[in-house]
């Protein structure tokens, strides 16, 4: 008997299909790389670096966000090798400023196109499944990489959030699924943390 065993998940996290990836479920095998990452400087924009034990517990935190939330973070899993390559969803921890789209490749995964196939999408699931109008995206002034990656998505910079953590981010707001091809239009997010805040 394992400890999966003597405590089950009693939730569910569904996994999306894109042209190279699955965004599935993370994963206990996913933290290997995860720790890789987290011991770089690329993890700064996302509150790092960070030894392995607050690894393990920041991917058991991206997982509990699903039972608290009913949205989170995908690991991305590469269909032809089955490479982790990251991670991207729907993020909204507190005390954040309302629902947002994120993403997280790893070094051999930068620069191929799959951060934007992984955010259209997790935005998909987000207005198509969830019926949000709006989302936003978190983005550490500096890292242009991902500010590119965010006006290719058709997200436009309207101001700045002061994160707890890393600092001064910019906040990118997407287009709504009425300004997004194949797309329908559902109901706003606003906070989690009202009543309001699922969809009826």
């Amino acid at each position: 008997m394992t400890i999966t065993d003597l405590a089950p998940t009693t939730f569910s996290i569904p996994t999306l299909e894109t042209e190279r990836m699955f965004l599935r479920a993370m994963r206990a095998d996913d933290i290997e790389a995860e720790v890789a990452f987290f011991q770089t400087e690329r993890s700064r924009s996302v509150g790092g670096p960070l030894p392995q034990a607050q690894v393990w517990r920041a991917v058991a935190g991206m997982i509990g966000h699903w039972a608290l939330r009913g949205f989170g973070f995908w690991a991305l899993e590469e269909k032809t090798t089955g490479a982790y390559l990251g991670r991207a969803g729907l993020w909204c921890p507190d005390p954040w400023p309302e629902p947002e789209i994120g993403w997280t490749l790893m070094d051999h995964a930068e620069g191929k196109g799959f951060a934007r196939e992984a955010a259209l999408a997790a935005r998909g699931y987000a207005y198509d499944t969830l019926g949000w109008t709006t989302a936003i995206s978190l983005i550490l002034a500096g890292n242009t990489r991902s500010e590119a990656l965010a006006h290719r998505l058709g997200a436009r910079r309207e101001g700045e959030y002061l994160h707890p953590t890393v600092g001064a981010m910019n906040v990118w707001r997407h287009p709504g699924p009425g300004q997004v091809p194949g797309q329908t239009p559902g109901q706003t997010p606003g906070n989690p943390d009202t009543a309001d805040w699922r969809p009826q």
